[in-house]
Protein backbone atom coordinates (compact mmCIF):
# COMPACT_ATOMS: atom_id res chain seq x y z
CA UNK A 1 0.00 0.00 0.00
CA UNK A 2 1.42 3.15 -0.85
CA UNK A 3 0.00 5.18 1.87
CA UNK A 4 0.34 3.45 5.27
CA UNK A 5 -2.01 3.94 8.59
CA UNK A 6 0.57 7.18 9.62
CA UNK A 7 0.03 8.73 6.42
CA UNK A 8 -3.36 8.76 5.81
CA UNK A 9 -3.78 9.79 9.69
CA UNK A 10 -1.46 12.91 8.17
CA UNK A 11 -2.84 13.75 5.33
CA UNK A 12 -6.50 13.94 7.34
CA UNK A 13 -5.17 15.95 10.08
CA UNK A 14 -3.37 18.47 8.30
CA UNK A 15 -6.14 18.90 5.11
CA UNK A 16 -9.25 19.03 8.36
CA UNK A 17 -7.06 21.72 9.69
CA UNK A 18 -7.00 23.12 6.83
CA UNK A 19 -10.68 22.63 6.03
CA UNK A 20 -11.90 23.65 9.18
CA UNK A 21 -9.59 26.53 10.02
CA UNK A 22 -10.31 28.04 6.63
CA UNK A 23 -14.35 27.80 6.79
CA UNK A 24 -14.07 29.19 10.70
CA UNK A 25 -11.18 32.35 10.17
CA UNK A 26 -10.59 33.38 6.60
CA UNK A 27 -14.26 34.50 5.61
CA UNK A 28 -14.09 37.00 9.08
CA UNK A 29 -10.73 38.02 8.45
CA UNK A 30 -11.42 38.91 4.90
CA UNK A 31 -14.30 41.08 6.10
CA UNK A 32 -11.98 42.48 8.73
CA UNK A 33 -8.74 43.22 6.93
CA UNK A 34 -10.16 43.12 3.45
CA UNK A 35 -6.76 40.74 2.57
CA UNK A 36 -7.00 37.06 1.43
CA UNK A 37 -4.23 35.77 3.40
CA UNK A 38 -5.90 33.68 5.91
CA UNK A 39 -6.60 30.65 3.31
CA UNK A 40 -2.74 30.94 2.31
CA UNK A 41 -1.45 31.20 5.63
CA UNK A 42 -3.82 28.00 6.61
CA UNK A 43 -3.13 26.14 3.48
CA UNK A 44 0.47 26.12 2.76
CA UNK A 45 1.70 25.56 6.35
CA UNK A 46 -0.69 22.35 6.66
CA UNK A 47 0.43 21.13 3.31
CA UNK A 48 4.29 22.08 4.27
CA UNK A 49 3.80 19.31 7.67
CA UNK A 50 1.56 17.03 5.81
CA UNK A 51 4.50 16.81 3.09
CA UNK A 52 7.01 16.73 5.60
CA UNK A 53 5.27 13.91 7.42
CA UNK A 54 4.87 11.55 4.38
CA UNK A 55 7.41 12.67 2.04
CA UNK A 56 5.07 11.00 -0.86
CA UNK A 57 3.86 12.50 -3.85
CA UNK A 58 -0.06 12.74 -3.26
CA UNK A 59 -0.06 14.33 -0.38
CA UNK A 60 -0.52 17.62 -1.27
CA UNK A 61 -3.30 17.00 -3.26
CA UNK A 62 -5.16 14.49 -1.15
CA UNK A 63 -4.73 17.43 1.64
CA UNK A 64 -6.10 20.26 -0.95
CA UNK A 65 -9.17 17.84 -1.80
CA UNK A 66 -10.19 16.99 1.39
CA UNK A 67 -9.87 20.60 2.60
CA UNK A 68 -12.01 21.62 -0.53
CA UNK A 69 -14.73 19.34 0.37
CA UNK A 70 -14.28 20.52 3.34
CA UNK A 71 -15.13 23.73 2.31
CA UNK A 72 -17.66 23.11 -0.55
CA UNK A 73 -19.81 21.42 2.45
CA UNK A 74 -19.24 24.04 4.90
CA UNK A 75 -19.95 26.67 2.28
CA UNK A 76 -21.54 25.61 -1.14
CA UNK A 77 -20.72 29.35 -2.68
CA UNK A 78 -16.84 28.99 -1.81
CA UNK A 79 -15.95 27.80 -5.87
CA UNK A 80 -12.58 29.74 -5.61
CA UNK A 81 -11.30 27.00 -3.32
CA UNK A 82 -10.92 25.15 -6.17
CA UNK A 83 -8.38 27.56 -7.22
CA UNK A 84 -6.59 26.18 -3.74
CA UNK A 85 -6.82 23.11 -4.66
CA UNK A 86 -5.24 23.46 -8.19
CA UNK A 87 -2.23 25.19 -6.19
CA UNK A 88 -2.38 22.05 -3.99
CA UNK A 89 -1.46 19.87 -6.81
CA UNK A 90 1.57 22.60 -8.06
CA UNK A 91 2.85 22.45 -5.02
CA UNK A 92 2.68 18.59 -4.65
CA UNK A 93 4.50 18.25 -8.38
CA UNK A 94 7.16 20.83 -7.19
CA UNK A 95 7.96 19.52 -3.61
CA UNK A 96 8.26 16.11 -5.63
CA UNK A 97 10.78 17.67 -8.51
CA UNK A 98 12.33 19.25 -5.83
CA UNK A 99 13.26 16.02 -4.11
CA UNK A 100 11.89 14.84 -0.39
CA UNK A 101 15.40 14.15 0.41
CA UNK A 102 16.83 17.76 -0.33
CA UNK A 103 13.83 18.94 1.17
CA UNK A 104 13.97 17.50 4.52
CA UNK A 105 17.50 16.19 5.17
CA UNK A 106 19.53 19.67 4.05
CA UNK A 107 17.69 21.82 6.20
CA UNK A 108 18.77 25.04 4.71
CA UNK A 109 18.07 24.31 1.29
CA UNK A 110 15.08 22.74 1.87
CA UNK A 111 13.38 25.38 3.74
CA UNK A 112 14.29 27.97 1.20
CA UNK A 113 12.82 25.71 -1.29
CA UNK A 114 9.84 24.87 0.41
CA UNK A 115 9.07 28.63 1.45
CA UNK A 116 9.84 29.69 -2.78
CA UNK A 117 7.21 26.79 -3.41
CA UNK A 118 4.59 28.18 -1.17
CA UNK A 119 5.11 31.60 -2.38
CA UNK A 120 4.45 30.66 -5.83
CA UNK A 121 2.09 28.06 -5.18
CA UNK A 122 -0.18 30.55 -3.61
CA UNK A 123 0.42 33.09 -6.15
CA UNK A 124 -1.12 30.24 -8.68
CA UNK A 125 -3.83 29.73 -6.54
CA UNK A 126 -4.68 33.89 -7.32
CA UNK A 127 -4.47 33.88 -10.61
CA UNK A 128 -6.63 30.90 -10.88
CA UNK A 129 -9.18 32.87 -8.41
CA UNK A 130 -8.76 35.85 -10.16
CA UNK A 131 -8.96 34.61 -13.48
CA UNK A 132 -12.07 32.28 -13.11
CA UNK A 133 -14.13 32.63 -9.94
CA UNK A 134 -14.08 36.75 -9.18
CA UNK A 135 -16.12 39.34 -10.89
CA UNK A 136 -14.43 41.52 -13.13
CA UNK A 137 -15.91 44.70 -10.87
CA UNK A 138 -14.56 43.15 -8.03
CA UNK A 139 -11.44 42.12 -9.17
CA UNK A 140 -10.83 45.73 -10.74
CA UNK A 141 -10.97 46.80 -7.52
CA UNK A 142 -8.37 45.08 -6.41
CA UNK A 143 -6.10 46.20 -8.97
CA UNK A 144 -6.45 42.90 -11.26
CA UNK A 145 -5.27 39.56 -11.85
CA UNK A 146 -1.70 39.98 -11.11
CA UNK A 147 -2.53 41.99 -7.67
CA UNK A 148 -5.04 39.24 -6.53
CA UNK A 149 -1.92 36.82 -7.64
CA UNK A 150 0.23 38.91 -5.18
CA UNK A 151 -1.77 39.42 -2.50
CA UNK A 152 -2.02 35.28 -2.57
CA UNK A 153 1.48 35.40 -2.92
CA UNK A 154 1.75 37.07 -0.06
CA UNK A 155 -0.21 35.05 2.05
CA UNK A 156 2.21 32.20 0.50
CA UNK A 157 5.12 34.52 2.51
CA UNK A 158 3.42 34.01 5.65
CA UNK A 159 1.85 30.31 5.31
CA UNK A 160 5.49 29.37 4.47
CA UNK A 161 7.47 30.79 6.89
CA UNK A 162 5.37 29.49 9.42
CA UNK A 163 5.20 25.65 8.06
CA UNK A 164 9.47 25.63 7.58
CA UNK A 165 9.48 27.22 11.23
CA UNK A 166 6.89 24.58 12.46
CA UNK A 167 8.96 21.72 10.43
CA UNK A 168 12.56 22.82 11.65
CA UNK A 169 11.18 23.38 15.03
CA UNK A 170 9.69 19.88 15.48
CA UNK A 171 12.96 18.39 13.33
CA UNK A 172 15.37 20.32 16.03
CA UNK A 173 13.52 18.58 19.07
CA UNK A 174 14.31 15.33 17.21
CA UNK A 175 10.84 14.66 16.14
CA UNK A 176 11.73 13.89 12.14
CA UNK A 177 8.18 11.40 11.15
CA UNK A 178 10.18 10.11 8.10
CA UNK A 179 12.76 8.25 10.31
CA UNK A 180 10.20 7.15 12.84
CA UNK A 181 9.10 3.79 12.57
CA UNK A 182 6.16 2.33 13.58
CA UNK A 183 7.68 -0.07 15.71
CA UNK A 184 9.69 2.69 17.78
CA UNK A 185 6.59 4.43 17.86
CA UNK A 186 4.91 1.53 19.40
CA UNK A 187 8.24 1.10 21.88
CA UNK A 188 8.37 4.38 22.98
CA UNK A 189 4.65 4.50 24.30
Amino acid sequence: MYFRTRDLAGITIFAALWGVLNLIISPSFFQIFHLPFACDLIGFSAMILAVWWTRKIGTATFVGLIALIINLIGRPTALHFFGFFAASILFDMLTFLSGYKRLFEKRLGGSIILFLTSVFSAAFAGLIIGSFFMEPPALAQWGGVLSWAGLHAMGGVIGGAIGVTIMNALTTRGFTPGRISDSKIRDSK
